[in-house]
């Protein structure tokens, strides 16, 4: 494989992609399904567990993967569970994060689009691995629109802000 496709490409156009990725026990098989898959297209995927399908609390994982993409050690993260609401609702409690659930490619598209989201959020018991693909290549390929997006996406970093005093320096 040449490498994965331009869109793919980090923000330099050259460097690889790095994707965090992690999921609970419900979703762990639709996660590892995502890791080939990725890895297959050329994308760096650090894998934040867990590493088998034994029950695990999802807000352990949630914040492994949002904490690396808020520190930037990720260009994205993708965090699977049942439906990935709590997913979700855990990544969205990290600084920084824009953790959106896309349970289909319209969804995928504008969460990137229109919020600029930085976590893609999945139902393991809500998509099967076709509709896994293209809701990941929906997601990973669409650019922010910015624009009139862009003033709202900084009214949500502004009430990010606001209630995460430990960021004001």
């Amino acid at each position: 494989m040449a490498g994965p496709p331009e869109e793919f490409q980090g923000c330099t156009g050259v460097e690889k992609m790095k994707i965090a990725l992690a999921a609970d026990h419900v979703g762990f098989a639709l996660k590892e399904k995502i890791r080939e898959y990725l890895k297959n297209k050329g994308l760096e995927v650090e894998d934040h567990g867990p590493s088998n399908s034994e029950p695990v609390d999802y807000p352990d994982f949630a914040e492994k993967v949002a904490a690396q993409v808020a520190a930037k050690q990720a260009d994205y993260g993708v965090l699977v569970c049942g439906t990935g609401i709590g997913m979700m609702i855990a990544a969205n409690k990290v600084p920084g994060i824009r953790a959106a659930a896309a349970n289909d490619t319209i969804s995928a598209r504008l969460a990137r689009e229109h919020n600029n989201a930085n976590v893609l959020t999945l139902g393991g018991r809500m998509i099967d691995e076709a509709s896994m693909h293209q809701i990941v290549d929906t997601w990973l390929s669409t650019p922010f629109a910015g624009g009139h997006h862009e003033r709202r996406v900084e009214k949500i970093d502004a009430i990010d802000q606001r209630y995460h005093l430990e960021k004001k320096v």
